[in-house]
C-alpha cells in the first residue's frame, strides 16, 4: 500500500509540473538510470517490477531540476522461492493444490499461463499480489486474465496466390474453429512441408483483430517439372551385353491446377519396350475428386503388342490420402504366329485402389512413407474359341525411410501383385518385373508371373544434404503356372546418389539371381540415372 501511495505521489509532482519533459528512474543499488518517456511510463515500469518477484519495491525520493524529474527507487530482493496462493479460477480450471511451495516462481507462472494458451488463451496474462510473508519467504497470490479465448477462422494466401480454392478451402475445413495454439500452428507448417507442388517462405504469420484470427500463408511456388532418364549396362539371355534405359518426364502444376502429365518410355535389354501416358487432375470443378488417365502400351520385340487403358476417379479424404475407383480396357495381339505361349485377349473390368503419401523434408528421397493398394475384377475374352473367364487382381506396395540416428537410414520396400483364374494364363498376360525400380539385379521387366512378391532392406548413409551412399539386399519369389516354375530371388548391390547442378545423380552396381544358381560377375548390372527438376 506504501509503495502505491508513494506512486500516487509522484504522478501529482508531475501533474503540478506539467511543463518538465525529462524522466529518469534511477536504482539507488546499482545506480542504473533509465529515461522513460511520460510518468505513465515510470508508474508501469515500477509496476513491473512488483510483478516480476521485486515485491518490495520502494520508492525512496523523487528531485525535481528545472526540466528533468529523477525517481530513485531501490527493488530490493528478488524472491524467486515463494510461497503460492493461487486464485480458486485457477484452482478448478487446472485441478491443481491452491497453497503449495515453489523453488521457482517463474516456472510455475509460466506452466500456468501455457495451459490456458494451449486452450486457445493467446492473451492470458498471470497476475502477481503480494499477501505477506511466511517463514521468511512471501507468500504470492496468483490470479489470471484470460482475455478473450481464440480459434482460427481463416486463411489468407500470399505471394503464389494462384493455387487451387479447393486446397484452401480442404485447409479451412481441417482448421478452421480448432483452438489457436502452437499444436495447430505447428500442424498447419508441416502440411506444408514435402509438399509436391507449393512450399512456405516463410512461417505462417498471424493476425488478431477485435472478433477474428486469420493466418497469413505466404506461399511459393515449387519447381516441379521433372526429367528422370537411366541408362543400364548388362547381358541378355544370350549373356550379348546390351544398353538399355529409361525416359520419364513429368509436367506438373503447369497450368496451378496441381494437375500432372507424366510420359514414361523404357526398352529393356530383351528388345521389349514400354510406353506410358498419365494425366492426373486433382480436384474436378472445385472438388476433391480428381480424375486419372492412363494409357501404357508394351511391346515385346516382334512377338506380342499389349495396350491398356485405365480411367480412374478418386476422392481426397485429406491432402495424403486418396481412395478411388478404376476401369480396365486391355487388348493384346500375338504378332509372331509361331509364339505358342501367347493368346489374343480383350480384358474389361473394374477395381478400387488406395494411395498414402507421406512427404519428406530430405530432398535425397522422394518421399518418407508411400502405401499403395489396389483390387481389380476383370473379364478376360480369349479371341481364339471366344473363351470367356473371370480373373482376380491384387496388388500392393509399401515403401518408408526410416531415421536410425545422424546420418544413418534404413530404406525399407515391398512389392506384389497376384492374379487369379480358373483358365490357365498365357504368357502375354502375365505380370512382368525386374530392374531399376523393382529387383535391381536382373534386367527391366525379364522376369514374368501370375504372382510374385520382394522385399528390400537398404542402409543409407547421408554426406550433409547432397548426397549419400547406399547398401541393399532384396529377396523374391515369384510363381509361373505356365511353365511350372516358382524360384526363389536375391538381389545385392551398392551405390552412389548426389545433387549436381542440373540435378540428382544416381549410380549403382547390383547383381541378382535365383537361390541354387552360382554368383556371376558378368551378371553384374550398371545403372546410371539423373533427375533434374525443372
Amino acid at each position: 500500500m506504501k509503495l502505491f501511495l508513494k506512486i500516487f505521489f509522484v504522478l501529482f509532482c508531475v501533474f503540478i509540473q506539467a511543463q518538465k519533459k525529462h524522466y529518469w528512474l534511477i536504482d539507488t543499488e546499482t545506480n542504473v538510470r533509465k529515461k522513460v518517456k511520460d510518468s505513465v511510463s515510470a508508474v508501469k515500469f515500477l509496476d513491473s517490477l512488483s510483478q516480476n518477484n521485486y515485491f518490495f519495491t520502494q520508492l525512496k525520493e523523487v528531485k525535481v531540476k528545472g526540466d528533468s524529474t529523477e525517481i530513485f527507487y531501490d527493488k530490493g530482493k528478488n524472491y524467486n522461492e515463494t510461497y503460492v496462493d493461487l486464485s480458486d479460477s485457477i484452482v478448478q480450471k487446472l485441478k491443481i493444490q491452491k497453497d503449495f511451495f515453489t523453488k521457482n516462481l517463474d516456472s510455475t507462472k509460466r506452466s500456468i499461463n501455457k495451459k490456458y494458451i494451449d486452450e486457445g488463451y493467446s492473451f492470458s496474462r498471470i497476475k502477481s499480489k503480494y499477501k505477506g510473508k511466511k517463514n521468511g519467504f512471501p507468500v504470492i497470490g496468483l490470479d489470471i486474465n484470460k482475455n478473450d479465448k481464440r480459434v482460427i477462422n481463416g486463411f489468407v494466401v500470399k505471394g503464389y496466390e494462384r493455387v487451387p480454392k479447393r486446397f484452401i478451402k480442404n485447409l479451412e475445413k481441417e482448421f478452421k474453429g480448432k483452438t489457436y495454439d502452437d499444436k495447430n500452428l505447428l500442424a498447419i507448417n508441416k502440411s506444408f512441408q514435402g509438399h509436391p507442388f507449393v512450399t512456405l517462405e516463410r512461417q505462417p504469420q498471424t493476425l488478431f483483430t477485435k472478433d477474428s484470427t486469420n493466418i497469413y500463408l505466404f506461399m511459393e511456388k515449387k519447381k516441379t517439372n521433372t526429367f528422370d532418364g537411366v541408362i543400364g549396362f548388362g547381358n541378355d539371355k544370350t549373356d550379348k551385353f546390351t544398353l538399355n534405359g529409361t525416359m520419364n518426364v513429368n509436367f506438373r502444376n503447369m497450368f496451378n491446377g496441381f494437375e500432372a502429365i507424366n510420359l514414361y518410355w523404357q526398352r529393356n535389354p530383351d528388345r521389349g519396350q514400354t510406353f506410358d501416358l498419365e494425366v492426373d487432375i486433382p480436384y474436378l470443378l472445385k472438388s476433391n475428386i480428381g480424375m486419372n488417365t492412363k494409357v501404357n502400351i508394351y511391346r515385346q520385340d516382334s512377338t506380342f503388342a499389349n495396350v491398356k487403358f485405365l480411367p480412374a476417379f478418386y476422392y481426397h479424404l485429406n491432402n495424403r490420402n486418396k481412395i478411388g475407383f478404376r476401369g480396365t480396357l486391355e487388348t493384346s495381339s500375338v504378332i509372331d504366329t509361331l509364339y505358342t505361349q501367347g493368346k489374343d485377349y480383350n480384358k474389361r473390368g473394374i477395381g478400387i485402389w488406395y494411395e498414402m503419401t507421406e512427404p519428406t523434408d530430405i530432398d535425397l528421397f522422394l518421399y518418407k512413407t508411400k502405401i499403395s493398394a489396389g483390387y481389380d475384377f476383370l473379364t478376360t475374352t480369349y479371341t481364339k474359341g471366344n473363351i470367356k473367364a473371370n480373373q482376380n487382381q491384387f496388388y500392393f506396395y509399401g515403401e518408408h525411410n526410416y531415421h536410425l540416428s545422424g546420418n544413418h537410414f534404413i530404406n525399407i520396400k515391398g512389392e506384389g501383385r497376384m492374379m487369379d483364374s480358373k483358365m490357365e494364363f498365357s504368357t502375354n498376360e502375365l505380370f512382368r518385373f525386374g530392374g531399376w525400380n523393382s529387383m535391381r539385379g536382373f534386367n527391366e521387366n525379364s522376369l514374368a508371373a501370375d504372382y510374385f512378391y520382394y522385399g528390400s532392406l537398404e542402409y543409407r548413409y547421408l554426406i550433409g544434404s547432397q548426397a549419400f551412399f547406399d547398401l541393399f539386399g532384396q529377396y523374391g519369389q515369384l510363381n509361373n503356372k505356365s511353365l511350372g516354375v516358382k524360384p526363389k530371388l536375391y538381389s545385392v548391390g551398392l551405390g552412389f546418389n548426389f545433387f549436381i547442378p542440373i540435378g540428382l545423380m544416381s549410380f549403382q552396381l547390383s547383381n541378382g539371381n535365383e537361390f541354387g544358381n552360382p554368383f556371376k560377375f558378368n551378371d553384374i548390372k550398371i545403372h546410371w540415372g539423373i533427375l533434374s527438376r525443372f
